[in-house]
Parts: C-alpha cells; sequence; structure tokens
C-alpha cells in the first residue's frame, strides 16, 4: 500500500509540475496571439486608411490588405507556437519554400498585380488619356489590376499586360494643354526663300486655331538633296493637335501652288539604249 501511495503522490506531484510548466506556456502563447493579432489589425488598418486617402483603386487597396494581414498574422502564429515549445524553424522552411514555389509559379501575374500597384500609385496617365505604352497607342480605357485596356483611333480594342507597360517608355500626349505642330516643308532649289516664309507666315497669321502668344518657327533646317527644307512649327491647344495638323498639310499645298512655288518630289529618268 506503501508503495502504491508513493506512485500515486509521484505522479500527482509530476502531473503538477506539468500542468504549471505547460500552463505557463500555453498562456504565453495565448497572449503572444492575442496581442500580436491586435498589432496586426492596427498596421493593417493603418495601411488601408493610408491607400484610401491616396485614392488608390479598391481592388488594389482591398488585395493589399488582405495579402498583408495573411502574411503579418503568419508570423503571429508562429511567434505563438514558439511559446509552446515547437519548432518553428522547419515549419518556417516549408512555408518559405511553399511561397517560393508559388512565386515561381505566378510570376507572371505577380509582375502584372505588382506593375498594377505603381501605375495606380504614380498615376503616369490617367482614363481618358491618349498614351504610347507596352508597343501600341490608344486611349485609356481602363486601368485593372493585372492590365490596361486601350481603345486605338480606329477604335479597336487593345488589352496590355501591365508588365508591358511598366516595362518601356511611356508617352503622355494628354498630360500637356498644349502641344507644338511639327511640319517640313520643301521647295525647290529655284524658290524664293523670302517668298516662301511669307506665304507661310501668312497661312499662320489666317489660323485661329494657333496660339499666336506662342512663338513660331518658320526656317531653313536642311538643304536635302532634291529640296530646301523648311521648318514650319506652331502651338496649338492638345485637342486640336490633328485637326490643325491636318488643315495646315492642306493649306500649305494650296497656298504654294498657287504662289506657283514648286513642291519637289523624286523623280526618274530612264535611258534606252538601243
Amino acid at each position: 500500500m506503501n508503495d502504491i501511495e508513493g506512485n500515486v503522490t509521484s505522479l500527482v506531484s509530476e502531473s503538477s509540475q506539468l500542468v504549471v510548466a505547460y500552463g505557463i506556456k500555453l498562456i504565453l502563447a495565448i497572449a503572444v496571439y492575442v496581442v500580436g493579432k491586435w498589432v496586426v489589425n492596427v498596421l493593417v488598418g493603418a495601411l488601408e486608411k493610408s491607400l484610401n486617402s491616396r485614392g488608390v483603386d479598391p481592388t488594389v487597396a482591398s488585395f493589399t490588405r488582405n495579402i498583408s494581414y495573411y502574411a503579418l498574422l503568419t508570423m503571429v502564429v508562429i511567434a505563438a507556437l514558439g511559446q509552446l515549445g515547437v519548432q518553428t524553424a522547419s515549419f518556417v522552411a516549408i512555408v518559405g519554400a511553399a511561397g517560393l514555389a508559388i512565386g515561381f509559379a505566378l510570376q507572371g501575374s505577380l509582375a502584372n498585380f505588382a506593375s498594377g500597384v505603381l501605375l495606380i500609385l504614380f498615376r503616369p496617365f490617367k482614363i481618358g488619356d491618349f498614351v504610347e505604352a507596352g508597343g501600341t497607342a490608344g486611349v485609356v480605357h481602363e486601368i485593372s489590376i493585372f492590365s490596361t485596356i486601350l481603345k486605338t483611333p480606329d477604335n479597336k480594342t487593345v488589352i496590355v499586360s501591365n508588365s508591358a507597360v511598366m516595362g518601356g517608355n511611356i508617352v503622355n500626349y494628354s498630360t500637356e494643354k498644349e502641344r507644338r505642330v511639327d511640319i517640313t516643308v520643301g521647295v525647290s532649289y529655284s524658290a524664293n526663300l523670302s517668298e516662301v516664309k511669307t506665304v507661310l507666315q501668312e497661312i499662320i497669321d489666317g489660323e485661329e486655331r494657333i496660339l499666336k502668344e506662342r512663338e513660331s518657327t518658320i526656317a531653313v533646317a536642311e538643304l536635302a538633296d532634291s529640296s530646301v527644307n523648311f521648318v514650319f512649327r506652331v502651338w496649338v491647344e492638345t485637342g486640336n493637335y490633328w485637326p490643325v495638323f491636318f488643315d495646315l498639310n492642306e493649306k500649305i499645298k494650296v497656298r504654294l501652288d498657287e504662289k506657283n512655288i514648286e513642291i519637289p518630289f523624286p523623280q526618274m529618268d530612264v535611258h534606252l539604249i538601243k
């Protein structure tokens, strides 16, 4: 009996020690999880407010919030397991390997997503702008997380991946209110250059859409093989660029013809030998 009582007493004592030891660890683990989760919510809430205050797209803001939340919460869970005495090194290695594998599998999509976030944050263009990007040109119709949709002047829809947009040069033709129209005018070497300048200046004076407060340029730019080339540069409002460009080309041709000023064109002389 004495042996049995001694074993029971010893078992109870050991059990009490185990309960105390693991109870403390369990309490610490719960405390780490609760406090850590509270900190994660605070950080993620601050991130979400920051994104919303900057006018970030709601879809991007929500996705970024969720990714940040689960990433930070995973770190909290690992820390809590560590308080219980669980060897987290292997667990961290497994999570890291899984993340690496997923990253490689989705690297194209992740690159497009990251580029979409940058486009929304830095706004090199907005919906309605006419841009050249990703090897095409058109009016920006939509900016989504993974792609940008452009409408070409002939009304085709082009879907460009965001990584292609951010990976090259972006030319935004709608950013500035004014644009310069550049036209090269070639005349014959026999033409009177002063008369040519007078004709071009009259065209400028007669075109109301040209901004007269901006300096226009009429100058000899090149003595080419078969023509004397003038640069003809005027400033217009961005919305009038193409109408003015087309009208000026027509007016230049008509006015030079009226003044009998020749516009050279390529010719070929063929000699037949009998």
